[in-house]
């Protein structure tokens, strides 16, 4: 079996081209290494051990080169997530506006606690120390979706967007 075989054995035919036209835009293979990370975390909602093992060969890097790229940012997820990843700040701003108390509201409204998903796989509940929306804290993200302003009282309708 070909090296190509064996890529697309772990990496879809459309990731491996998604992939390749973006190297095709940078100076080297290993440029690509976190566009590589985000298409396959957006085909399959997280980027698993033989995924980041089959990236990394196609982009000519090791795994450990590639694996710690992946763990630097908060937003490649290296085991599986909930349908709707919700992110909460907890910077200095959130903090001082009362984001404990939302914080707690949502982990009461979900029944977990932070860095689990929810027994149905609908939510994944991550911490993260900065969203960079200091001027509408308390904040939180929900996918792509940054929420400001948040109260106690808002968490039920805001969660109820996201079936």
């Amino acid at each position: 079996m070909s090296e190509a075989d064996q890529l697309i054995d772990v990496l879809t035919s459309e990731e491996v081209e998604a992939i390749e036209a973006e190297i095709a835009h940078l100076p080297d293979r290993e440029s690509a290494a976190m566009e590589a990370l985000q298409i396959v975390q957006a085909n399959r909602g997280w980027v698993s051990d033989a995924s980041l093992s089959a990236i990394a060969r196609l982009l000519g890097m090791s795994a450990a080169a590639l694996d710690s790229i992946a763990t630097f940012y908060n937003l490649i997820f290296r085991q599986p997530v909930g349908r709707h990843v919700i992110m909460t700040c907890d910077s200095v701003s959130c903090f001082v506006m009362g984001c404990e108390k939302v914080h707690k509201a949502i982990e009461e409204s979900l029944g977990v606690s932070p860095g689990e998903t929810t027994e149905d796989g609908r939510y994944t509940l991550l911490p993260i120390v900065c969203l960079g929306a200091c001027d509408r804290a308390p904040v939180i993200m929900i996918d792509d979706e940054l929420h400001g302003d948040v109260a106690v009282e808002d968490v039920p309708a805001i969660l109820e967007r996201y079936p």
